[in-house]
């Protein structure tokens, strides 16, 4: 029984593991962020955003950031946490 569980099962969770980490590395991607804060200084500076929208954004993508490395910083500790 054991020699078919490590046959069906333990590839199943490798793939599902494997997944797992490609998708938090696409959702929460910190130099794709970071890029976009960088983005977000130029077009005010550039004045094709106002103050309002770019202090709004701003903070928006700081949030996602701090976010994003909280997540890494789980992951690779192997200490993920889902919370509903």
């Amino acid at each position: 029984m054991f020699i078919l569980d490590d046959l069906l099962f333990r590839p199943f969770v490798g793939i599902i593991d494997a997944l797992h980490s490609i998708a938090l590395d696409e959702l929460y991607d910190l130099n794709e962020l970071e890029d976009e804060l960088k983005e977000n200084q130029l077009l005010y500076e550039l004045g094709e955003r106002s103050e309002e929208e770019y202090r709004r954004r701003k903070d928006e993508l700081e949030e996602e950031i701090e976010i994003a490395r909280e997540v890494h910083e789980q992951f690779s500790s192997g200490r993920v946490e889902v919370k509903r």
